[in-house]
């Protein structure tokens, strides 16, 4: 058992993000425009048509999850737990991805 303390939080105690909300605020409209264009993934869609043919595509549902112990390194461990919130996800992710880019080759 992890001798770490556990925390709880609420909605008063909850922990802000990383962002800059003032910086962001600060922005005018033609320096969020500008920063759009240079985005490729934040591209308008303006083209109608592309509506009318687009489809919703629900994700799929997760398999279920195993609850399990493992033993991980705890340089690993302390560096997913640096990303942020939902580090177990993210260590999740990297896992499936491996898998998957295994699975390929057999």
């Amino acid at each position: 058992m992890s001798a770490k303390r556990i925390v709880r939080r609420t909605l008063e105690t909850r922990q802000t993000g990383k962002t800059n909300w003032q910086r962001v605020d600060a922005l005018t409209d033609a320096e969020i425009e500008r920063a759009v264009r240079k985005d490729p993934d934040a591209a308008p869609i303006v083209d109608r048509e592309w509506f009318k043919t687009a489809k919703v595509v629900m994700p799929e549902a997760e398999p279920r999850k195993e609850l399990l112990t493992l033993r991980v390194d705890r340089k690993v461990v302390d560096w997913f737990r640096a990303q942020g919130v939902r580090y177990q996800t993210r260590m999740n992710a990297v896992l499936r991805a491996y898998v998957e880019a295994h699975e390929s080759k057999d």
